[in-house]
């Protein structure tokens, strides 16, 4: 979600070589931490002196090899602001493999756990995935054909009427709008509000407005 930076970075200055670092690292994420079935590893250690992975952890998810469920929204969006500023069809592919998968583990319920590999119970929850995935399936909507895009628009608003309908605080007597963000799996921040979550909800929303001021 960072590297949009360095694309604008190359389209400011002219320099080609923001983008080039910006795509290399694209490339090697694509490969070390999106696994086949389209789940992401979180964090990826790397050999600094001869390349290559030396393993995974499990950063903020539940452990080493599970999903943790904002991690795969990073990817996702992640990977569609990289298409849309290089046109690489490589770049769409993986955000689609990562919105497959996120899509294929929605609980019935909509609501998003913090890793969709944890145990049932205690059923933690992140909110702030919902929100995020949601955005990035809409941005897929707009460069895919009519009966893919009904596919990702109704996963979008699935997740965004679940956050509506029971973890939105449309009080006054809240800062937040967003309840239920949780930092990490093994963290004591969890099931609380989240500034970002806020952030990517209304971004979402906007979207579909049709008015959205787009900053990536």
């Amino acid at each position: 979600m960072n590297l949009p930076l360095l694309y604008w970075a190359t389209e400011e200055t002219g320099d080609p070589r923001f983008e080039q670092m910006a795509m290399k690292h694209a490339d090697t994420a694509m490969t070390a931490f999106i696994r086949p079935d389209g789940s992401v590893n979180h964090i990826v250690e790397f050999d600094p002196f001869h390349g290559g992975v030396v393993k995974t952890h499990g950063g903020q998810g539940y452990e080493d090899g599970s999903s943790w469920s904002r991690g795969q929204t990073w990817a996702l969006y992640g990977y569609m602001m990289s298409y849309m500023h290089t046109q690489k069809e490589e770049y769409l592919h993986a955000a689609k493999r990562v919105a497959h998968y996120f899509m294929a583990n929605i609980p019935e319920s909509g609501i998003i756990p913090i890793d969709f590999r944890q145990p049932k119970e205690p059923a933690y929850e992140d909110s702030t995935a919902a929100a995020i995935a949601a955005c990035g399936f809409i941005e897929i909507t707009k460069v895919v054909g009519q009966h893919e895009k009904d596919v990702y628009l109704n996963a979008a608003l699935k997740l965004l009427k679940t956050l509506d309908a029971s973890r939105c605080d449309w009080t006054a007597d809240s800062d937040c709008i967003l309840t239920g963000g949780s930092a990490a799996y093994h963290h004591n921040d969890r099931h609380t509000a989240i500034i970002y979550g806020d952030y990517y909800f209304m971004e979402a929303i906007f979207k579909l407005k049709g008015n959205d001021l787009f900053l990536w």
